[in-house]
């Protein structure tokens, strides 16, 4: 199989090129590097420096290609609120763009990187794919126009379009930035002796999932024949931030502070996947347990600091 992976040098990304390499597939990237890193990138792969927004570029990319893995985004609600119509050019156009590419090539599947945030305030859990759709910011709006453009062109064009819907997604490789999520904030804070800042109460809960649960969704999506649709891909369970913070400050050489502030706008309180759809159809069952992942992560992390910035 022939992937051409969107966003190959960013976090999740890298990781699922990692994961069909694996598999034995061949694998090309497109990346412009404004979230993503030159060394996430494997030097045996094919490389293109390109924009999504450039249709050109992504026509010329994805030529040959048997699946699209789409996972370049602007990522984040706070980029979104900050900056709206970037994330609509980049998270919609985009998309669309990379859905014409794919059509023109004949490519026979698309799977877009979707997220929990398209749901809102959720007022059922766990959270089912079929549930109402009200996404709070600019972020949870595009990427939803994002799926809705993928399965149209899926009924529309033949072509098999899945759309992989991400919750809380941490593990090793995903580097700190003021857009993080909050995983790689605490624990880059902490292994700086700083103190946690927990936004609002700590008692909202987050459906947290391990990287490699989420590559492996990812290269299950593209070898199961015959399915089109949306999937939730999360761990299943719920976990507190509070948790989250006593869990990682136990995980931590250095002991640390936790405190709290004012809750912050357009978070939701409660999330947490429904994976039955997931599991039924692309058999994807997460393999990493919490604790054990942020054990990893940590010791990624205090890796990564020793060896500086590159």
């Amino acid at each position: 199989m022939k992937a051409f992976v969107t966003g190959g040098a960013g976090f999740i990304g890298s990781a699922v090129v990692a994961a069909l390499l694996r598999r034995g597939h061949q694998v090309t990237v497109f990346d412009n590097l404004t979230s993503g890193h030159r060394r996430n990138l494997n030097p045996d792969v094919p490389f293109i420096d390109g924009d999504i927004r450039d249709a050109h570029a992504v026509i010329r990319g994805l030529r040959g290609a048997d699946v699209v893995y789409h996972l370049a985004a602007s990522v984040g609600n706070k980029r979104g609120l900050e900056n709206p119509t970037n994330d609509a050019s980049v998270n919609a156009i985009g998309t669309l763009n990379v859905l014409e590419a794919a059509r023109i090539a004949g490519c026979k599947k698309v799977v877009y990187s979707s997220s929990a945030a398209i749901y809102g305030e959720t007022v059922q859990l766990p959270v089912e794919e079929d549930q109402p759709k009200r996404p709070l910011t600019p972020y949870a709006i595009s990427k939803l126009a994002g799926e809705n453009y993928v399965l149209a062109y899926s009924a529309l064009y033949g072509m098999e379009g899945i759309c992989l819907r991400y919750f809380n997604v941490y593990g090793e490789g995903q580097r700190f930035d003021v857009y993080g999520n909050v995983i790689p904030i605490f624990v880059t804070n902490a292994l700086k002796g700083r103190t946690l800042t927990i936004y609002g109460d700590g008692e909202q809960t987050r459906d947290f999932v391990n990287i490699a649960d989420v590559a492996e969704a990812n290269v299950r999506a593209a070898e199961a024949s015959g399915v089109s649709g949306a999937f939730n891909v999360g761990s299943g369970s719920a976990t507190t931030i509070n948790e989250v913070a006593t869990l990682i400050v136990d995980s931590c050489p250095t002991k640390v502070a936790v405190v709290h502030g004012p809750p912050r706008a357009g978070d939701v309180r409660h999330s947490r996947a429904d994976i039955s759809s997931a599991i039924g159809s692309l058999g994807y069952r997460p393999a990493v347990e919490l604790q054990l992942g942020l054990n990893r992560y940590v010791e990624w992390a205090r890796t990564e600091a020793r060896s500086g910035p590159g």
